[in-house]
């Protein structure tokens, strides 16, 4: 269709002076050559309240994805620091697998997200070691007792 903008273009142009209009069947008969005779008729004349409907739930599906899209990537500011809103959790993630210890904050509940660990042993464990850490590093029971 977008070939034919040009073309209609001087379509509407010949129909205004209304001279011509043995050049505006010519041009239509070139086009319906060219590019069949679906180039020429009218869009609607294929479209039923079948495809209206297929349509209108394609948009519908669309605008829900879109804002899905838009809620995930939304930022929160927690502690002076903007965070995703995917990382934050509603829920209580529960215990920290290294510690022990009850998760009941913020920065635990984003270091467990991250790093499977609560925001202590991520200070004191991951911190500048993210590398070793993801590579399946943890520290032994008798550190973490000693340096609790």
């Amino acid at each position: 269709m977008l070939v034919l903008q040009p073309v209609m273009g001087l379509i509407r142009l010949s129909m205004k002076n209304e001279k011509d209009l043995n050049r505006i069947a010519a041009i239509e008969r070139a086009i319906a050559k060219k590019y069949g005779k679906e180039a020429i008729q009218n869009p609607r004349a294929n479209w039923d309240e079948e495809k209206e409907k297929e349509y209108l739930k394609q948009l519908k599906e669309l605008a829900q994805k879109e804002r899905r899209t838009q809620e995930a990537s939304e930022k929160v500011l927690v502690n002076g620091v903007l965070v995703s809103k995917k990382l934050l959790n509603k829920e209580p993630i529960g215990s920290c697998p290294v510690c022990n210890k009850y998760t009941r904050k913020v920065g635990d509940d984003i270091a467990m997200a991250k790093y499977d660990c609560c925001n202590d042993c991520y200070i004191k464990w991951v911190e500048h070691r993210e590398e070793r850490w993801l590579g399946g590093w943890r520290p032994n029971e008798g550190n973490i007792k000693t340096d609790s």
